[in-house]
């Protein structure tokens, strides 16, 4: 027998997809009640290398054993009920173990983001050192794979623990009594993806994250029964700081006592493949991504060795939804095995602990064409016609889930009627009970009566939300309300050579007018071509929009992003103006 032969056999064998237990759906006090409940299974945690290669093997049963000793190491330390753990979120063992640890402790952790998205190393410390001083965090703990950068992150700071996972497993496991979890206890303090300068860190309670989870769960993806032949399995690559993968992903999967596969999400954009791979593997049936993720896989093709057919929820959700990558991956897999029918858009955010509304299974995406004159003039969807001179598609979000409402209202605060375009606002078990010791942010979102003004913009068709944009982002030029993602998705779907997240519009005053600005990432060299891009760029902006736009060229991977993968508008315009981009190449404006 060969040495590869030999591993193979001998390497562990993943968690399976049955529990072996009744299935139940969140209707715990709080996580660790659940935890307890799913240790009694079979299921769990199964850890993968970028490349596919399984690293751990982490039953429930086994991660509960874990979590207690890591509990019992933090309140060995010192450290009381109520106070916060920071930790650098690497989708590990460790982390489930550190994390699940906080919640037996009554300790509050905050996951905090690797640094794939900020622009080097000074800009991602400076961000993660505010984010622990707004946490007010006493530990902090940074995974082996940026370990090097461990002093620069607690210097200064006052800790009962700052070092890596191994350290904190390296402590005496002391014989400390862990208390009781009440389900208006804090669970989690989850920082806002847009946050940089001035994080928000979001206080969602046990009672808010088992609520959000069983209506996932129960009621979104609607998890088969243990006493249903089929089974559900999940395949995450959603990074573990982001609401989407934490909730979505690590949370409520085990609420229902579900196996995961998790995949890092540091190596996703090198390694799409790997996630269909696994989804083919583990004949894995419930997996999300943002469009980007959808767009990356497409991009690289369809491989001869998957089958996508056990795929049964291919959710989209982290960003607007964009319905033509979606086609596009449903045309480059439908030889796979995979079923259009499968996409299911949902909507909400982290202040909602994560989803608020599913569009209904097996329906595929649904749509809605406007006409885009009507939308920016009058505040109207009215479906375009076969004479409509400028057109925008948006895709049905769904219907609020069982517990949760929402509305839209207008400036005053008054619900709108279908397809009435104004702001989305929601109520529900799943809301966040404020910003973490910042009731001043907290008071301009959330009413006394509960209801969380969301900051987005849309309307409702038949039922469902559809969402159109953020408020704070929308142009008004001459009366016109502009959405940038119209501008952003013309340049990216029209021009060859630009791809999904390219291009950054916005708009800056300029002597006390509106002016549209168009950043746009180039990765051509010769200036003749910069120019040439330039110029088609403005002229399909003046083409389709009936717009001036200021073009302005730079560099590749310049562009700033969130802690998970969305473009943000309003850094990208501080960097201009902060003269961020003045000097580098391709950076002069039309």
């Amino acid at each position: 027998m060969t040495e590869a032969n030999l591993n193979i056999q001998n390497a562990p064998a993943p968690t399976p997809s049955r529990s072996g237990l009744p299935r139940r759906y969140g209707d715990f006090a709080s996580f660790p009640a659940a935890l307890d409940y799913a240790a009694q299974g079979e299921t769990g945690f199964n850890i993968y290398s970028g490349r596919g290669d399984l690293l751990e093997v982490l039953p429930y049963r086994k991660l509960r054993q874990q979590a207690l000793g890591v509990a019992r190491r933090l309140l060995g330390l010192g450290m009381k009920p109520g106070e916060r753990v920071a930790i650098v979120a690497e989708s590990d063992g460790d982390f489930a173990r550190i994390f699940f640890g906080c919640q037996y402790a009554g300790l509050v952790p905050a996951p905090l983001p690797l640094p794939v998205a900020f622009g080097g190393r000074e800009a991602y410390i400076a961000t993660l050192r505010g984010m622990i001083a707004r946490a007010e965090a006493t530990a902090v703990i940074v995974p082996e794979v940026i370990g090097g950068w461990t002093d620069e992150i607690i210097a200064g700071l006052d800790l009962s623990f700052g070092g890596s996972p191994r350290e904190l497993m390296a402590l005496e496991e002391k014989e400390v009594p862990l208390p009781q979890i009440g389900a208006d206890d804090l669970s989690y303090i989850q920082f806002s993806s847009g946050s940089t300068r001035f994080p928000m860190g979001i206080c969602v309670t046990q009672k808010a994250g088992m609520a959000n989870a069983q209506a996932i769960s129960r009621d979104g993806l609607k998890v088969f029964p243990e006493t249903d032949p089929r089974d559900d399995r999940c395949v995450s690559w959603l990074p573990l700081y982001h609401d989407m993968g934490l909730v979505g992903f690590f949370l409520t999967p085990m609420t229902c006592q579900l196996t995961v596969d998790l995949l890092p999400t540091r190596e996703f954009a090198r390694r799409p493949h790997t996630w269909l791979e696994l989804i083919s593997r583990n004949r894995g049936t419930l997996a999300y991504s943002p469009s980007f993720g959808y767009e990356l896989c497409a991009r690289r093709g369809a491989r001869e060795d998957i089958d996508l057919s056990s795929w049964r929820v291919a959710g989209i959700g982290g960003d607007m939804i964009r319905p033509q990558i979606l086609e596009n991956f449903a045309e480059t897999f439908a030889s796979k095995g995979f079923d259009a029918r499968a996409f299911v858009a949902s909507y909400g955010m982290a202040e909602t602990t994560l989803a608020i509304s599913f569009a209904p299974l097996q329906t595929g995406i649904q749509v809605d064409t406007v006409d885009l004159n009507a939308l920016e003039e009058e505040g109207l969807a009215v479906p375009a016609g076969p004479k409509t001179s400028k057109a925008r598609t948006f895709v049905l979000c769904g219907l609020p889930l069982p517990g949760h409402r929402i509305e839209v209202r207008d400036s005053e605060g008054k619900p709108l009627a279908e397809r009435q375009v104004g702001t989305i606002h929601v109520w529900g078990p799943s809301l966040m009970v404020g910003y973490f010791k910042q009731p001043e942010e907290t008071a301009t979102c959330l009413s006394p009566a509960g209801w969380l003004n969301t900051g987005d913009l849309g309307y409702f068709l038949n039922g469902q939300i559809v969402v159109t944009g953020r408020a704070k982002d929308l142009i008004i030029v001459n009366g016109r309300n502009i959405w940038p993602q119209d501008l952003e998705w013309s340049a990216e779907n029209e021009i060859p050579q630009l791809r999904s997240r390219d291009v950054a519009v916005f708009s800056v005053d300029e002597e006390g007018a509106e002016k549209i600005v168009a950043l746009v990432q180039c990765r051509l060299s010769e200036p003749e071509n910069r120019e040439k891009l330039r110029q088609e760029i403005t002229a399909l902006f003046r083409r389709l929009h009936g717009v001036e736009v200021e073009v302005i060229l730079v560099p590749p991977r310049s562009l700033p992003q969130t802690s998970s993968g969305k473009l943000t508008r309003a850094r990208a315009r501080a960097m201009l103006l902060a003269g961020e981009f003045d000097n580098a190449p391709s950076s002069q404006p039309v």
